[in-house]
């Protein structure tokens, strides 16, 4: 017997951090990718906003992170990573196949973006593939991303539409957002024509299906 061959290969193993507010889907997706020899999940959380810090202190090689979290979303923890860990890759993971959370996710530096219904084969192969350097898009919704067209609302309409999700009147979006309630109704009246709507709610619920907020 040769001198290395009764020794156990030395295998690199891609510390992934996971972030995920279901905990049953989060305990599932961390158990099955810990059985890959390769891949070790060194943090798991619920909610965005220990996103950055934890990818920091766990040297986190990639970072799976849905979109819609508690706190900081998916979207916004990955613009911070690019800066505060520009050595983690991430890999935006989702139940939302929508083509505005796409061009949103690459915008913030993302290096995949996939939807929850495939296998774990394949996801353990995109988290080997984005720390090689590689981008790695669900086929199908880059297809539908290239037809959709950019997202028509301005940052602002954005952020007032976002605003105006939990039935804040017009005052109270004016003074959350230190505006006019005259500016916020000229925003308003804007993000429902672009989106083809009739009312505040419809703008919001359109913005949302295609991924705009």
């Amino acid at each position: 017997m040769s001198e290395t061959s009764g020794k156990q290969r030395s295998v690199h193993r891609v510390r992934v951090l996971l972030a995920e507010d279901q905990g049953m889907m989060r305990g599932a997706l961390a158990l099955l990718l810990g059985m890959e020899e390769d891949i070790e999940v060194v943090a798991q959380l619920g909610s965005g906003d220990g996103i950055v810090d934890a990818a920091v202190e766990h040297r986190a090689d990639v970072a799976l992170l849905d979109i819609e979290l508690p706190g900081m979303s998916g979207l916004d923890a990955a613009a911070e990573l690019r800066t505060r860990a520009p050595g983690c890759r991430v890999l935006i993971l989702t139940t939302f196949g929508r083509p505005g959370y796409l061009r949103r996710a690459m915008e913030a530096g993302a290096a995949g973006f996939l939807v929850k219904d495939g296998p774990v084969e394949e996801l353990a192969a995109a988290i080997r593939r984005v720390l090689a350097g590689e981008t790695v898009i669900d086929p199908a919704l880059a297809a539908a991303a290239l037809g959709a067209g950019p997202n028509p609302l301005t940052p602002r309409e954005c952020e007032v539409l976002k605003a105006s999700v939990d039935g804040a009147t017009v005052a109270d979006i004016a003074a959350r957002l230190t505006l006019s309630e005259s500016t916020i109704r000229n925003y308003l009246s804007s993000a429902i024509g672009k989106t083809g709507t009739r009312n505040r709610a419809e703008a919001v619920r359109e913005a949302r299906q295609q991924g705009w907020l």
